[in-house]
């Protein structure tokens, strides 16, 4: 199937994900069918769209009639079969249960057309898993989009074992359609590109926890004037319920270095999870904490993190999860907010200096996780 012959796509769930995910549809001009298990989600998500383009609408980036008609190619949804009777791409973004995914799969399998196509949005789980539930795991493929959906603008599209090139082409089409820029993870790898890039990060923070200094203030305050929004205000924001559970699941499929902290979980143990419970590493409940820029730590400054996450660049290079250095840029500057990916930072700031910081960072904290590859050694990487 080429990419042109997709008209209609379904997405399976309809919350934040879900609801997001349809909207780009609609805005690349497909027909979206969108289904919940229940009217009272669908209707949920259906006024979510519509909030989306009413503010589109207002700010002057969608003209009335361009309303009007992605509006009226939106149709929900409860019956399954129905849903996916005469879809040609079907996307998925139900919760990250395995077994969940899996048995949305074998229905999705079961009901939609021959040649359609069947996407997870899943941010961690095995697509090669979750296609083992269906009789067409060549026509399953990950399709991994960001929150906002709306507006971020990576889309990183995954090859299972046996996800075939043609599925993926379609898939990296109908992303570019979309106005998105999509990244090919050509193996199925744990965290896939942005996640997994970023997951040391998240062991360096739970370390500097247990070590008990420097404070998440003082932390954030050394890297306030880089970012908008520092790593453990970031955190918070998140919600640290979701960072432990993203650190779990890394020290089950990946390395037991990634098992979050004792300090760490005593926050969770607490209930202190961050901004939507008003406390976690800072005090939210009179909004966005106040960070002092004069409390900044001389222990630790941004290059120890681009040094984290140019060595985990590496291993994706090593591991053939990546064949390319500028797509695993591309995937990291279009994944959050960062203006430029870890290997044209690592140009710039000089690879010696990098495996200086990520010395210090083994010496602190000895986990093989932090060891640098033989790439970050050689330091020759073309970008």
């Amino acid at each position: 199937m080429k990419s042109e012959a997709v008209k209609k796509i379904t997405m399976i769930g309809a919350g934040d994900m879900g609801h997001g995910i349809a909207a780009c549809c609609l805005m690349g001009g497909y027909s979206v069918v969108l289904r919940d298990i229940d009217r009272k989600f669908v209707d949920k998500g259906m006024a979510g769209i519509k909030a989306s383009f009413d503010k589109f609408k207002d700010k002057g980036k969608m003209t009335p009639e361009v309303y009007a008609d992605a509006l009226a190619r939106l149709t929900p949804v409860v019956d399954l079969q129905e849903a996916v009777k005469d879809a040609d791409f079907i996307i998925e973004a139900v919760p990250e249960k395995v077994e969940l995914k899996k048995s949305v799969f074998a229905d999705l399998d079961k009901f939609a057309p021959a040649h359609a196509i069947l996407a997870s949005n899943t941010s961690n789980i095995s697509i090669t898993e979750i296609a083992s539930a269906t009789k067409r795991p060549d026509k399953v493929i990950g399709y991994h989009f960001f929150n906002p959906a709306i507006l971020m603008k990576l889309v990183e599209v995954i090859k299972g074992k046996k996800s075939s090139d043609e599925s993926i082409a379609v898939g990296y089409e109908i992303a570019k359609q979309m106005k998105k820029v999509p990244v090919i993870v050509k193996k199925d790898s744990p965290g896939f590109i942005y996640n997994r890039v970023n997951e040391p990060s998240g062991v360096f923070l739970s370390k500097i926890l247990e070590a008990g200094h420097p404070t998440p203030e003082e932390f954030d305050a050394a890297l306030k004037p880089f970012m908008p929004m520092t790593p453990f205000e970031l955190t918070d924001y998140v919600g640290i319920d979701v960072a432990v559970h993203g650190l779990e699941y890394f020290a089950k499929v990946l390395s037991p270095d990634y098992k979050p902290s004792d300090a760490l979980m005593a926050y969770l143990k607490s209930g202190n999870l961050g901004k939507k419970t008003g406390r976690g590493f800072y005090d939210w409940s009179q909004g966005r904490p106040k960070i002092d820029p004069a409390k900044a730590t001389k222990e630790f400054d941004l290059n120890h993190l681009v040094a984290l996450q140019v060595n985990e660049a590496t291993k994706l290079l090593e591991e053939g999860v990546a064949d390319d250095p500028i797509e695993i840029d591309l995937a990291m500057a279009n994944g959050g907010g960062a203006p430029f990916g870890p290997f044209t930072l690592a140009k710039n700031i000089g690879y010696p200096v990098l495996l200086a910081k990520l010395e210090e960072i083994q010496k602190k904290f000895p986990l093989d996780i932090f060891k640098p590859t033989k790439t970050m050694i050689a330091g020759n990487i073309k970008v």
